[in-house]
Formats: C-alpha cells, sequence, structure tokens
C-alpha cells in the first residue's frame, strides 16, 4: 500500500523534539520513494505541556520551541518546499549536530546557510501574523485532533496518528514498508494505541542516538525522551 500519486498529508512538528525530527526524516523518505505530499504544520509542547500559571509561550521575548515556529511560518509563505529545507536543516544542526539552534544568534547563522537573509528572523518576530498561523496549526492540531504531542501525522482520509516513535529513521525499503504499516492504520478507525514497551537496552539507544540533543537542549522536558 504505497501513496498514491496525489496523496497528501500534513505532519506537525516542534523542531525542539528528536522524535519528530527523526520521524520527518523518515517520511522525507517516503515521500522521494513515493510521491508523497507533505505539508508541513506547527505545534508547540510548550504550550500543551505548560504549567498553570507559568506564561504562554507567545507572553515570552523568546521561546525555544514557539519563536523558531514564528520564523517557519514566514518561510513557509514562500512553499512548504521551503519550511521542509528549513526544518530539516534546522533538525541536523540541533538534533545531530549539537548546534543551539534555539538562540537566536545560532538560528541567524543558519538562515544565512540556507541562503537566507539573517534579519528573516527579526522580521518573523516583529510580524504578529506568524504568531496567529503557529497558533492557528497548533488550535487546529489539538481542536481537531485531539493532538497530545509530536510527530502527529494526518493521514489521507483526515485519519490523525501519533508517531512513528522510532530512532534511527528507516530508509530505502524498510521506509516504504514502515508507511505501508502507518497508513493502513487508518482502515481501523478505533485502534487507538499500540505500544511498544521500553527495555533498559532500548533506553541505551534513544540515548545514544540523542545524545547531541541531551547535550544542547537548555529546558527540562515533561517526558524524558529516554523513557
Amino acid at each position: 500500500m504505497t501513496a498514491g500519486p496525489h496523496e497528501q498529508i500534513d505532519f506537525y512538528f516542534d523542531p525542539m523534539c528528536p522524535w519528530a525530527f527523526q520521524t520527518s526524516l523518515w517520511i522525507r523518505e517516503v515521500r522521494d520513494r513515493t510521491g508523497l505530499e507533505i505539508s508541513w504544520r506547527f505545534f508547540s509542547l510548550e504550550e500543551i505541556n505548560r504549567v498553570e500559571g507559568k506564561k504562554h509561550p507567545w507572553e515570552r521575548e523568546w521561546s525555544f520551541g514557539w519563536s523558531q515556529m514564528r520564523i517557519g511560518a514566514l518561510l513557509r509563505r514562500d512553499g512548504h518546499d521551503v519550511v521542509d529545507r528549513w526544518y530539516e536543516a534546522l533538525g541536523r544542526a540541533f538534533h545531530l549536530q549539537g548546534r543551539k539552534t534555539h538562540t537566536p544568534d545560532v538560528h541567524r547563522e543558519l538562515l544565512a546557510e540556507l541562503g537566507h537573509d539573517p534579519e528573516v528572523l527579526d522580521r518573523a518576530l516583529a510580524d504578529v501574523s506568524t504568531h496567529d498561523e503557529v497558533r492557528a496549526d497548533h488550535d487546529r492540531a489539538v481542536g481537531t485532533y485531539a493532538a497530545y504531542g509530536v510527530p502527529t501525522i494526518v493521514l489521507p482520509g483526515d485519519h490523525a496518528v501519533f508517531g512513528p516513535v522510532i530512532t534511527p529513521a528507516p530508509t530505502g525499503d524498510e521506509a516504504v514498508r514502515l508507511w505501508d504499516l502507518v497508513r493502513g492504520w487508518a482502515d481501523f478507525p478505533h485502534l487507538f494505541e499500540l505500544t511498544h514497551p521500553k527495555t533498559q537496552d532500548d533506553r541505551r539507544h534513544i540515548a545514544e542516538s540523542f545524545d547531541p540533543y541531551l547535550r544542547s537542549r537548555d529546558w527540562r522536558t515533561v517526558a524524558n525522551p529516554v523513557s
């Protein structure tokens, strides 16, 4: 069951999530092999995990995930292929190389490396409509699909799934095989969960895979990525 000629999905991500990044590598591989079309959408882990009494991410001068997604929203106006390249480069820099792309100065460097004006960052934050676009994506994911984290994928037929949660990202024929399995989930609308418990070996594997992320992040997570 490979993707049809014009099948399209929505892929919700937060650039700070190591799981979403790995899944994004996989879905790009699927796209390159099947012709799947990907629309990149924003989801805020800072907001969904916000503790009552704490500021919303948009109430801060700079929020690690939210502010970066506002940059992505500005870039997305030139097409999903533009935000695709930005997210892939951002993810590789942060999650694989350990660069602190969640800080303004490093993110400006990243934009320049991609051929963008580094001042795109400042323009995005000065434009309130970029906030509106991120908020609209996030609210739709939560309100329409009851999303609670990323990666969340809206499959053809408007069926949303959380995951797949996997590292490293499958490539080649294995990537397409996993897509067939995930795509098939839509045939069972009341299949809600399928979870593989993590052994100690699994936890070590995850910790090794996410080592650059764990060393580079400047925050605590509600859900430990190695749990």
